[in-house]
């Protein structure tokens, strides 16, 4: 087995590197724990880097993301730091289409105990996966847009090459879940196939996939359906698949399911790489105050220790994953170690401090 591992880290801003250093010091104990080491490079980027030199991912920073293992990546932009054209400093966007990380996942997962607005049947849980293609759609054009006196214009991009790739992910996902019992096998494409060629091209690409899985289910929703079926019944889910803009909505709405952004992490991954983030924001307002929620920044952590450690088959990185997702679990379940936006009380700090107490380290 593969024991050490270069880990690429941005620290982001705002609050971003508040909620890095519990979650490289818990990934450091964990590795020291189970045999194999984690190497974290701190690298520049992001807005506040932007306002001071003018650059918001430096050359070298994406040639050292680029020769890591895996790349943990903190909330990154400040609404007061812009580019020219209006637009938010966004280099985890510009590393999505560098590293072609074209499947961006979006865990929704509800266990008993956990704080909900929905009003949960107590025989029902909540777990499924939305996969978000980040690299095309409608954020092609991002910061390239054609804006004059009397309009503006945006382009939606997909591509056949992506979007096979794309579906290929959300397939191999899918059965992987089954086989683990943590889902039915069942694929869902949501589009707007009904409306725009765009989006039929893209059903089109998903049935021709789906005929080369017939062991999966596989079927279709139109985007805004979804988000309504999203509140009224989101334990019909297994593994959904859309497009970039679509996505980047379903995913806060998956978030708000779970409680708020605080508790939500997510993946973008590719052939070759993957980054590993929070799905909320930099939080200027609370930065430097101690009180910043960990537990999407340390859920994925997790997702990058299941990520290396099937990636490299080294089962311990596997376990630790799962493990850590697991102390978090019980962290929101107990309900007494949590930070405001959970309706709690606790520091950043001990809230990590109580993941790591779950974890026995």
């Amino acid at each position: 087995m593969r024991s050490q591992y270069k880990i690429a880290v941005f620290e982001g801003d705002g609050i971003g590197p508040e909620i890095m250093r519990p979650t490289v010091d818990l990934l450091t104990r964990l590795g020291a724990r189970g045999g194999y080491s984690l190497t974290f490079d701190s690298l520049p980027a992001g807005a506040a880097h932007y306002a001071e030199t003018g650059e918001a991912l430096p050359a070298a920073s994406m040639a050292a993301a680029r020769a890591s293992d895996a790349i943990l990546l903190s909330a990154m932009g400040l609404p007061s730091v812009r580019y020219p054209d209006g637009t938010e400093i966004s280099p985890q966007i510009d590393l999505r289409k560098a590293l072609t990380l074209f499947a961006g996942v979006r865990p929704v997962r509800i266990f008993p105990g956990q704080k909900t607005p929905l009003n949960l049947p107590a025989d029902r849980e909540v777990d499924f996966v939305l996969i978000r293609e980040s690299t095309e759609g409608l954020f092609h054009t991002q910061g390239c847009g054609e804006v004059s006196r009397d309009e503006a214009r945006e382009t939606l991009l997909i591509t056949r090459e992506i979007s096979e790739k794309l579906f290929r992910f959300a397939f191999d996902l899918a059965r992987t879940r089954k086989d683990s019992g943590r889902g039915e096998g069942r694929v869902t494409c949501v589009d707007k196939a009904n409306v725009f060629r765009a989006f039929a091209f893209f059903r089109e690409i998903f049935d021709a996939e789906a005929a080369r899985n017939p062991d999966l289910v596989a079927d279709h929703a139109y985007v805004d359906a979804t988000a309504l079926w999203f509140v009224l019944k989101p334990w019909d889910f297994d593994v959904l698949v859309t497009e970039n803009m679509f996505g980047d909505i379903l995913s806060d709405l998956g978030a708000g399911l779970m409680g708020g952004l605080g508790v939500a992490p997510s993946a973008d991954i590719g052939l070759d790489h993957a980054v590993f983030q929070p799905c909320h924001g930099s939080a200027p307002d609370i930065a430097g105050q101690g009180i910043a929620n960990p537990l999407a920044m340390i859920l994925s952590a997790a997702m990058m220790l299941d990520w290396l450690g099937l990636r490299h088959d080294a089962p311990p990185l596997v376990a630790d994953g799962l493990a850590l997702r697991q102390a978090v679990e019980d962290v929101i379940r107990a309900g007494d170690v949590l930070t405001g936006d959970l309706g709690g009380t606790a520091t950043t700090q001990q809230a990590a401090e109580a993941v790591v107490a779950g974890l026995d380290l």
